[in-house]
């Protein structure tokens, strides 16, 4: 079991013909993703990579019984095609594009409230779930099956600490890259009420990363409730200067708020194991894992 994904899901592709689109959709398919078919606007009837094209997203779920979306579309149409996607009311959309429009992704936000739709990115790495379903851009040739999940804002650390958590033979059960952009789709809060529920996942690592106030809404979670099971995480940024913007637009931090130091102090006053380096983060799940 896993959250979000498994080998049952089955994916389609806005934005399906395009460069990198079709580059990590066909290792998508590699992989063993059951990936269904494709939306581009103007060419419904063609197909690529073998798989047909539709102009629309409810034509394509209505042909493919889709249940989940890889969106990879240029920034300023991106939120149009989120947001078509939820009124064809996909369970999952996955938004790997850049630099969305802040006023954009407002807009979609507020179509995500009371929708059958659930939102990762944009900005995101995407979603894995080992031997069984990747969508989005992450590697896919460190991870193992296991019971560690990973939620982050981070896609380099998550490919990082992917590949520490296998090489301590402990695996993941599902990795999630929620995005680095200031407004986005689903949160830590989030991620973590799915991983406390999964059966299959044994401890949780949230890697976080200056700016915003997720890692500061994740340890006010962690604080009002018993916590299930083990929590590590890993904040970047200890010495990032202050009003300097370092990676993509989350990861600011303004006037002294939402510095690494305060993020820290937060989610270790939550419970939280925090790991004091990067090259520790494997070693510390590990050592999470025996003492619970």
């Amino acid at each position: 079991m896993a959250i979000l994904v498994d080998s049952a899901t089955k994916v389609i592709c806005q934005g399906f013909t395009g460069r990198q689109a079709s580059y990590h959709m066909e290792r998508a398919i590699a992989y063993g993703t059951q990936v269904v078919g494709g939306v581009v606007p103007g060419k419904g009837g063609s197909r690529h990579l073998g798989l047909p094209v539709f102009d629309r997203v409810a034509d394509a779920v209505a042909a493919t019984g889709a249940t989940a979306s890889a969106v990879f579309v240029p920034p300023a149409s991106a939120a149009e095609a989120i947001i078509e996607a939820i009124d064809a009311e996909l369970p999952l959309i996955v938004c790997v594009t850049e630099r969305i429009p802040v006023l954009d992704m407002v807009r979609v936000k507020r179509r995500l409230e009371g929708s059958a739709s659930r939102l990762i990115g944009p900005n995101s790495q995407g979603i894995l779930n080992p031997g069984r379903c990747k969508i989005g851009v992450m590697p896919a040739h460190l991870e193992r099956p296991g019971r560690v999940g990973i939620v982050s804002r981070s896609a380099s650390l998550t490919s990082e600490v992917v590949e520490q958590v296998s090489a301590q033979r402990l695996g993941q059960s599902t990795s999630v890259g929620i995005g680095g952009d200031p407004v986005h789709g689903l949160g830590f809060v989030d991620c973590l009420e799915l991983f406390f529920r999964d059966p299959d996942t044994d401890c949780v690592v949230l890697l976080g990363e200056i700016g915003g106030s997720e890692e500061e809404e994740a340890a006010a979670f962690l604080r009002s409730q018993r916590v299930p099971k083990p929590v590590v995480a890993y904040v970047a940024g200890l010495a990032a200067p202050t009003e300097r913007r370092m990676g993509h637009a989350g990861t600011v931090n303004v006037f002294g708020q939402g510095g690494a130091a305060e993020k820290i102090e937060s989610l270790r006053g939550a419970g939280v194991t925090v790991a004091e380096s990067v090259a520790e983060i494997g070693q510390t799940v590990r050592q999470a894992l025996k003492a619970a």
